[in-house]
This record gives structure tokens, C-alpha cells and sequence, in this order.
């Protein structure tokens, strides 16, 4: 008797595709007879191993006594070459088929890797019908392509369940003739790709096949054929990902993980969750897996390794495991490239990833230390860059708490002793609280005590365990060298500092000219001269020191930031030894400092990098001081007025040159200032220098530009002069002075012979309370303390210059006189000097009022 039944498919379990390889789907074939077959539809297999259909078929017992059925593997979406991998095979007669009634029943399958593939099936008795939903077989297109295809596929499952190496070879015989018959132009290229890739590698890993890379080049060439909204490219992407970790595993080839960790973060958002896709691509043979290489890569400043952080921790969401390590590794590549490149965004976003790391590492945690010494290292450089004191509360906080947590003995105690004292110091400098560095002070010297020794031992060890030419070498010389000239300060051993020396200049011989880290060997060879000089006191270790900081502070490769600390400190040494190079010290300072405040683009950030160097702003009244005590008075006014024009302008809010220059040539405006942008970072390539150097050179051939980034000279400042003589106040700690600039001829210098800085700030302070306290004074009161500061200011600081003008300049009484006090001189009524006396006819002394109209110009 003919049967016709209605079949549903419904689900299937534990569907294990044998050759390891990721379907696109599962679906169930059906052969009705030799010519006709039925298809499922092709489902996606769950994460589970499990499939769900509800298709129907209806199926007539006429074609066969029997019914055969497969589960297929579809390794494409969308065009399917071929059957696919059939790893389930059954064949059962119809009353089998029909033994169960109008229920569900499972049908087993033969195991495949240990597990039993099933299918959930209902089926029906029905009147007689067609069998529409069958389809020939011949209707099949490129019939040779698709039995070529399908061969491939039965000798590769041979091959894998069998482990006989000669299928493995007639699988990539089949796949081969494929790609043959399938050229690029071909819609099958792709899959013809895959599946030839797939066998060799297979092959591959099982040592029977060589030539990983070219394999690994077809997942790529089929990667490319299949663009972004194409149905397979999703199954692209994982091929390639899963075999580049797998060769990474293998070679450990750093690029190969960083392509795989930005082919999975392309993949995932593809792979709905549930699916066995995912569960594969986000387990630990994928995702996971790469995290953990990319945590272990080095640290990459480069935009693409920074770009490779980012994508690691979007792998690690809230609540990851992992989450922590790779807000760490991103917080140090931004630092990292802060370091490089100097902006301030990075700072921050490094701030920003620390603290929610410290965030995610409480108290108790193994590593709660280091976050926060992390985190307090970035506010602490923030701080340097910015001069916000919270940052360096904050750090000062940070590092105490990391104290508390290395009691004495612990290995690391002294690297948190250094960091707590120098956070200290920079307070101090910031708000003289005896207090912080008095604290510092023994903070250091705890550090000394514990580890000095320990640490040139290790230096020594480590420069051991290094090769001769490895390109790190100069970095643990000198460590090494630091340590020792630190260690001759407190024993002054001589064998230490030689030691010292010899290091610096092994590193230095180490360094190409132009390499940036030449100035750190100028730092350590300076550091060790001096210390040499202020135990031996021998000369030609000054001269050596001096020329150390000459070469640190002019070496081009290096950021205008650091350079200008080595030159403001080059000009401090060269002042307290009394070295002829000051002068030439401070002329650089002043040219870096004008170069660095050009490289901001607006008025704010050229304020924000001015205060950045806290130090220096005393610098314009030191450098006039030393000009005036070599005899050079040209010289001081330049100076002085290069140094207070600098910090006036800013303060008002002027204009820069640069911004003048926008208005005649914008394009050479423009390229000056992205080419100064790179000079403020901590290294700068010296093809950018050169760049840098010709731009200017081309500024200065402009009609009024000539000396762009030059210091205005004595000729040009003295046209301020035209309308009577200019009295520049300086009020240094070398000396306090006056330098009288005249309508014509040189500068004449008044020596205020009584007054010092410490009196004049004095002096400044008394004013201020006489003034108070005569606003509160009953009128008719005679104000006994400001003529007494206003007699001493006439006697002390303007009849001197008084005695000048009328002597040596004979400038006629009641001319215009213009003053332009600086520092502690500003804060104190220069106008108002008056003697306060009579002469032997009774008549009054006149005072500065009397004798000529006074001015105040803040600068020249």
C-alpha cells in the first residue's frame, strides 16, 4: 500500500559538526528517490548544539521503501556550494516512521565526536498528494563544481574521523579542482577559498601539511570577497581570527593577535547572543583568549596600539574579570603617548581610566598599591603640565596610602618613600609650607639609607644581563649612573663619581647625535661634573657641568618643556658657582620659552604653559642683574624687557607675533604653528626641526619680522624713551638696581647700594600695612608711618636716579620720566618719594613730584 505522510521537522540536539569547523547553519536533507530530494531550511546552530526547524514535508512511500535521512552542516548563508558536511546518516522504514502516532519521538543518530546527534520528528498519514516541496536533484547548477565540492567534504570528514592522512589528500585534491573551475569572477571564489584553507590547516595542525602562511592568506582573500553586508562575512571574519590566534599561539607574532583582537571586535556585534558562534568567538579559544595575549603585548603609544586598548577593554565590560588589567594597559599607552606627544587629553583620559580602576581594586586587593601609585604618578604629571595644587593634594593622598601599605621591609617601600617626597617638594615649591619639605627631607633620607647600596647592585646586574647592542642599554647606565653620583655625595668615594662619568659618556657614545635620549646623558654626566666640583672644587669640572647643560638644553630632539627646566636649572647653577655662562643661560631659557608659548594656539593655553614653569618667574630681574654685573647694561635692558614682555603680554592678553602674522601670510602662519605643536612634545624627530628651522628663517625674511623669536635689541626698545627717559626697577636676588634708559645713548646704571631683595620685600609689606592702617586713621591725624616709608623710599631707591637725571643726563626739572619697576618694585609708590625735609633757608626739600612728572609703564 502507497503511503503519504506529512513530516515535520521540529528540532534536532546535540548537533556536533565532526571537522571542527563553525556552520553557517544546520539542515536536514531528505533523498526521496534518485532523482529528488527536500531540504530543511537552514537554521543557526544555537550554543547549546541545538537546532530548531518546525518545517514540513510531505513524503509519498512510493519513491522508496525506505526513507534516508541526513544532517547536513551549511557552511554559507548565503549561495551554498554544494551539500556540506553530513555528519549524520539514517535510514528507517516507514512504519517506523509512522510507529509513534500523532506525536513527537526522537530519532538517534551514530555518536560524532562521543555525542549522539538527534532529531525531534512528528509525523502523519495524509491523503494522496504531490510532492511539491521536493526538488530535482539535476535542476542542481555546475554540477561537476558541486560533486567536486561534496567529495571534498566526505573525504575531509574521513579524514578527520579517521585520521588517514590520504583522505586528508584527496579532500584538498577535490577542493583544489574548485578553485580551479571557480575563478575570482566566479560567485563561488570565496567559498572555494574557505573550504581549501580549511582542509590545509586542518592538515596543517596535524603535521601532515606545511606552509601555514599561504593557507592563512586564502581566509584572507576570502575575507576580501566578502564585504561588510554580505551574508557570510561575519563567517569570514571568524576563520581568519580563529587561525590568526592560532598561529599567534604558535609563534607568538604580535601581529597576528593585534589583527585578531580587531577582526573579533568586528565580529561579535555580528554574532547574536545564544548563538554557537558567539559562544565560541567570546570563549576562551577566542576573546578571552585575546585579551590575555594583548594584556601581555608592550606598551604601544601609537595610535593603532592605543586604538588596540580600547577595543580590548570594550571586551571587558563592567562586572569582566579582566576589566581592570585592560583599563591599566590603556591608562599606560595614553601616558604613554602623553610622554611623546605632550597632550593634555591623555593626561586626563589616563586619570580617568586610573580612577576607575582604583575604583574596581578596593582595600584588601593584591594590587590595591599599585593602582593607586599609578593613579597618583598621572596627577602628579598632570599637575606639572597644569598646576591645578588639587592634583597634587590628591597624589600626596594616593602615596601615603601606598606608604602605609609597604610597611618597613617591603621590597618596593623606597620607590614609594622617593615618590611621596618629591610630590612633597613640589608642594613646597608651590606653597612654602616648611612643614611638606621638611617631610621630604626625611622621607629621602629613609629612601637612602634602605636601598641606595640594593640599587647599584642591581643597576650592575642588570647592565650585566644586557647585550652590548641592545637599544635599551643607555637607560640602565644611566640609572646606574644617577645612583653612584648620588652615593659619592654621601661617602665622596672618588672611585664612584669616575665610575659615574664614565658611564654618562658610554651612553653618549651609545646615542646617534640626534637620538632624543642624548639628553638625559647630558643630565647624568652635568649631575656628576657638579657634585665632583662641590667636593674637589676643581675647575674644569664647573666648565664641564656648564657645557653639559648647554648640550641638554639645545638638543633639538628633545620637547621645549624639558629643555626649558634645563636651562632655567642651568642658569641657577651657573649664578651660585658665579660661571661665565649664565648670561648665555638665560638668553635660552628666554628663546625656549617664547618658542614653547607659541606652539599654544589661544590665549588661555599660552597662560596655562607660562605657569607650567613656576620656577622662572624670576627669571627676567635675575638675567638684567646678571647683564648689569658683567658690565653689559645694553644687555640687561634687552633681557629684562624679553623676560617681562613675555609674562605682560600674557597677563593682558595681548597679541602674539604669531597671531599678527596670520593677518599678512596665513599659509606661513599655519605651517608654523602645527610644526611648533610637535616641538612641545617630550621628543620630536628631527626632519620636524629642520621643517621648523626654515619656517622661521622664511618668517623672519618678512618686512617687520626680522626678529621673530629674537629678543627685541637696545635700538628698537629705546624708541619708547623718545618722550622722556625710562627708569627699569630691578629687584633681584642678585641685586637690586636701577637702569636708566635715555632718549639716546647708552643705558646709565644707578646701584641702590642699601637696598637688597629681602628689605625691599620688606619694605613692599610695611607699605601695605601703613596703608590699612591710614584708611582707618582719624583724618586730621598726621600719617607718621607712611612718611617714613616714603622718606626711606626717596632716600634708599630715587635720589639716587634723581642725582643721575639732573648730573650726568642734565634733564630739565618737570620733564616726563617713566617707571617700570619689576617684582617686589611694583608694590610700592615710587611716585610718591619724598624727603620730608628743609633745607637751611627753611624752605622744603622738593620731592619727585617736584622735580619731573612721573609715568608707570609696565613694560617697554
Amino acid at each position: 500500500m502507497i503511503l503519504n505522510t506529512l513530516t515535520t521537522v521540529i528540532n534536532g540536539k546535540n548537533l556536533r559538526v565532526a571537522s571542527g569547523r563553525i556552520p553557517a547553519g544546520i539542515y536536514i536533507f531528505i533523498n526521496v528517490d534518485l532523482k529528488r530530494c527536500w531540504k530543511s531550511s537552514i537554521s543557526v546552530l544555537s550554543s547549546d548544539e541545538s537546532v530548531a526547524w518546525g518545517n514540513t514535508v510531505t513524503l509519498s512511500s512510493h519513491a522508496s521503501p525506505t526513507l534516508s535521512l541526513e544532517i547536513r552542516a551549511a557552511f554559507e548563508l548565503g549561495r551554498m556550494l554544494g551539500g556540506g558536511e553530513v555528519f549524520g546518516k539514517l535510514e528507517m522504514s516507514w512504519d517506523e516512521l509512522l510507529d509513534h502516532g500523532d506525536e513527537p519521538f526522537d530519532l538517534s543518530f551514530p555518536p560524532v565526536c562521543n555525542v549522539h546527534p538527534s532529531l525531534t520528528l512528528k509525523a502523519a498519514v495524509v491523503q494522496a498528494c504531490e510532492d511539491d516541496d521536493c526538488i530535482l536533484v539535476d535542476s542542481l547548477v555546475d554540477r561537476d563544481i558541486v560533486r567536486d565540492t561534496d567529495a571534498g567534504h566526505a573525504q575531509f570528514y574521513a579524514y578527520v574521523t579517521s585520521e588517514n592522512v590520504s583522505h586528508l589528500h584527496d579532500a584538498v585534491e577535490h577542493f583544489q579542482l574548485v578553485l580551479d573551475q571557480c575563478p575570482v569572477s566566479h560567485p563561488d571564489h570565496a567559498t572555494a577559498l574557505t573550504n581549501l584553507a580549511w582542509a590545509r590547516l586542518k592538515g596543517y595542525i596535524r603535521n601532515d601539511l606545511q606552509d601555514i602562511d599561504a593557507t592563512i592568506s586564502l581566509f584572507r582573500d576570502a575575507l576580501a570577497l566578502r564585504p561588510q553586508r554580505h551574508p557570510d562575512h561575519h563567517l569570514s571574519l571568524f576563520n581568519l581570527a580563529e587561525w590568526l590566534t592560532w598561529r599567534h599561539d604558535k609563534n607568538d607574532t604580535a601581529t597576528d593577535i593585534r589583527e585578531a583582537a580587531q577582526l573579533y571586535h568586528e565580529l561579535l556585534p555580528l554574532c547574536p547572543e545564544g548563538t554557537y558562534l558567539r559562544s565560541i568567538a567570546g570563549g576562551p579559544d577566542g576573546v578571552e583568549y585575546v585579551i590575555d595575549e594583548c594584556n601581555d603585548l608592550p606598551v604601544d603609544a601609537s595610535d593603532e596600539g592605543i586604538q588596540l586598548r580600547r577595543v580590548v577593554l570594550e571586551f571587558c565590560p563592567l562586572g569582566h574579570q579582566l576589566r581592570l588589567r585592560a583599563l591599566d594597559e590603556l591608562a599606560r599607552a595614553v601616558e604613554a603617548r602623553f610622554d611623546q606627544h605632550g597632550s593634555i587629553d591623555d593626561l586626563d583620559m589616563s586619570i580617568q581610566l586610573g580612577r576607575e580602576a582604583v575604583s574596581l581594586c578596593p582595600e584588601g586587593h593584591d594590587d590595591h598599591g599599585y593602582y593607586l601609585n599609578s593613579l597618583a604618578i598621572s596627577l602628579v604629571s598632570h599637575f606639572h603640565h597644569q598646576g591645578s595644587p588639587n592634583d597634587l593634594d590628591d597624589a600626596i593622598s594616593l602615596y601615603e596610602e601606598v606608604l602605609r601599605l609597604r610597611p618597613v621591609g617591603y621590597e618596593y617601600r623606597d620607590i614609594s618613600l622617593d615618590n611621596l617626597g618629591l610630590a612633597l617638594v613640589a608642594r613646597f615649591n608651590k606653597r612654602d609650607d616648611i612643614d611638606d619639605v621638611t617631610r621630604a627631607v626625611s622621607l629621602y633620607r629613609e629612601a637612602l639609607t634602605e636601598d641606595l647600596n640594593e640599587a647599584i647592585d642591581w643597576y650592575r646586574e642588570s647592565l650585566r644581563l644586557v647585550r652590548p647592542d641592545d637599544l635599551e642599554r643607555h637607560v640602565t647606565l644611566h640609572n646606574l649612573s644617577s645612583a653612584l653620583c648620588s652615593r659619592f655625595t654621601q661617602t665622596e668615594e672618588n672611585e664612584d663619581i669616575e665610575e659615574a662619568i664614565t658611564l654618562g659618556q658610554e651612553s653618549l657614545a651609545a646615542l646617534s647625535s640626534l637620538h632624543p635620549d642624548r639628553f638625559f646623558s647630558y643630565m647624568r654626566l652635568e649631575e656628576a661634573h657638579l657634585s665632583r666640583y662641590e667636593i674637589l672644587h676643581d675647575p674644569g669640572d664647573l666648565s664641564l657641568a656648564m657645557e653639559n647643560f648647554r648640550l641638554a638644553s639645545r638638543h633639538s630632539t628633545q620637547g621645549f618643556p624639558r629643555r626649558i627646566i634645563e636651562a632655567v636649572d642651568w642658569a641657577r647653577e651657573a649664578e651660585v658657582h658665579q660661571h661665565e655662562s649664565a648670561l648665555e643661560a638665560y638668553q635660552t631659557c628666554f628663546e625656549l620659552f617664547d618658542s614653547h608659548v607659541m606652539t599654544r594656539s589661544s590665549i588661555i593655553s599660552r597662560r596655562e604653559a607660562a605657569t607650567a614653569f613656576s620656577d622662572a618667574r624670576s627669571l627676567p630681574v635675575d638675567a638684567a642683574s646678571c647683564a648689569i654685573r658683567r658690565d653689559n647694561l645694553r644687555r640687561a635692558v634687552e633681557l629684562v624687557e624679553q623676560g617681562r614682555g613675555q609674562q605682560w603680554s600674557l597677563a593682558s592678553r595681548l597679541r602674539t607675533p604669531l597671531e599678527d602674522l596670520e593677518s599678512i601670510s596665513p599659509e606661513l602662519a599655519r605651517k608654523f604653528s602645527q610644526l611648533s605643536k610637535h616641538l612641545s612634545m617630550l621628543r620630536v624627530p628631527r626632519r620636524l626641526t629642520r621643517q621648523w628651522e626654515a619656517v622661521v628663517v622664511e618668517i623672519r625674511d618678512l618686512q617687520e619680522y626680522s626678529r621673530f623669536l629674537l629678543p627685541p635689541s637696545y635700538e628698537d626698545l629705546q624708541a619708547a624713551a623718545r618722550q622722556g627717559p625710562v627708569i627699569i626697577l630691578i629687584a633681584s636676588q642678585y641685586l637690586c638696581s636701577a637702569v636708566i634708559v635715555p632718549t639716546s645713548g647708552d643705558p646709565r646704571h644707578v646701584p641702590l647700594l642699601s637696598v637688597t631683595l629681602t628689605e625691599l620685600t620688606n619694605l613692599k609689606d610695611s607699605f601695605a600695612r601703613a596703608i590699612r592702617h591710614a584708611c582707618i586713621m582719624d583724618p586730621k591725624l598726621p600719617r607718621n608711618d607712611l612718611i617714613v616709608l616714603l622718606r626711606t623710599v626717596w632716600d634708599e631707591i630715587i635720589l639716587p636716579i634723581v642725582n643721575v637725571l639732573q648730573h650726568d643726563l642734565k634733564l630739565k626739572f618737570h620733564s616726563r620720566i617713566w617707571l617700570c619697576p619689576t617684582a617686589a618694585f611694583t608694590s610700592i609708590p615710587l611716585h610718591a618719594a619724598h624727603p620730608f625735609r628743609t633745607n637751611a633757608d627753611r624752605s622744603k626739600e622738593p620731592c619727585l613730584e617736584d622735580l619731573y612728572i612721573c609715568s608707570y609703564t609696565p613694560t617697554l
